[in-house]
């Protein structure tokens, strides 16, 4: 597939395909409930339990994206010290002294050390394994916390800004991911090709959100489309939407890469 002709199928597209069976632990198959995914752009998510508790991941405040409005989180993470992936004043909730925030580091700067996570937020457990920025252990960039977040018998990994392969050890520590949100824009952390290695390292099983990229209203970084190429046409979709509601029908393809769109909530 080409750079220009990365197919763009509907959602519904993607579910005209033949069955295939579930992987992995049956148990988490069948107890499973939907969880819904919001991209605000770059490495900022939502992710929302079957219970209503919101958590945030690397919220910015990139001028091109515009802010979006309305969003409260039970909890909010942040994967590194960069700002555009810290800004939790976007958050309607910030002030409320409920609010978790969990860095994935602690100090300052290129310094800054990782900080071990493992709590609980409401029906939203979330843990951290300590990765590098960069492929220089640090000496570039600087450490980077991927988050686990476990809920409604989904793992859902967030690589924050990964800069390299991942070690046995990292791996072992992620065990068996369903759904990976993954940078594939270069420039400051890995890119498409980069990426697709990552992914087979990682195996996730059900959805792969690519993330960290550039997109029609923000340039700094390279677009998808090299993560896209070669890429099976069944397993790419895309939403002119910027939410999904995660499932686990037989007849969807695995793992699903979905392109969401930003959609600012407070633009047309």
């Amino acid at each position: 597939m080409s750079k220009n002709g990365v197919a763009r199928l509907l959602l519904v597209a993607a579910f005209l395909v033949a069955p295939r069976a579930f992987s992995g632990d049956d148990k988490k198959d069948k107890d499973w409930k939907p969880i819904q995914i919001t991209w605000h752009g770059h490495s900022f998510f939502e992710v929302k339990s079957s219970k209503g508790t919101n958590i945030v991941l690397d919220p910015h405040l990139i001028p091109a994206y515009g802010r979006p409005l309305g969003i409260k989180a039970a909890a909010v993470t942040i994967s590194h010290n960069h700002n555009d992936h810290t800004q939790v004043g976007v958050l309607d909730n910030v002030k409320d002294k409920d609010l978790k925030i969990i860095r994935g580091l602690k100090g300052a700067g290129i310094r800054a050390n990782w900080d071990k996570v493992d709590t609980a937020v409401k029906d939203v457990r979330i843990h951290n394994v300590g990765v590098y920025h960069d492929g220089e252990q640090g000496l570039k960039y600087g450490k980077n916390s991927i988050f686990i977040l476990d809920l409604d018998g989904w793992r859902v990994v967030h690589l924050g800004d990964l800069g390299h392969q991942l070690s046995r050890e990292q791996l072992k520590q992620l065990g068996k991911v369903d759904v990976l949100m993954i940078p594939v824009g270069g420039i400051y952390t890995i890119n498409g090709n980069e990426a697709k290695k990552i992914v087979e390292q990682i195996k996730p099983r059900e959805y792969i959100f690519p993330m960290h990229c550039g997109t029609k209203i923000y340039d700094e970084l390279l677009p998808a489309d090299e993560f896209l190429e070669d890429q099976p046409r069944a397993n790419v979709t895309s939403s002119l939407d910027n939410t999904i509601t995660l499932n686990r029908d037989p007849q969807r393809p695995r793992p699903l890469i979905v392109n969401l769109n930003y959609w600012p909530r407070n633009k047309k």
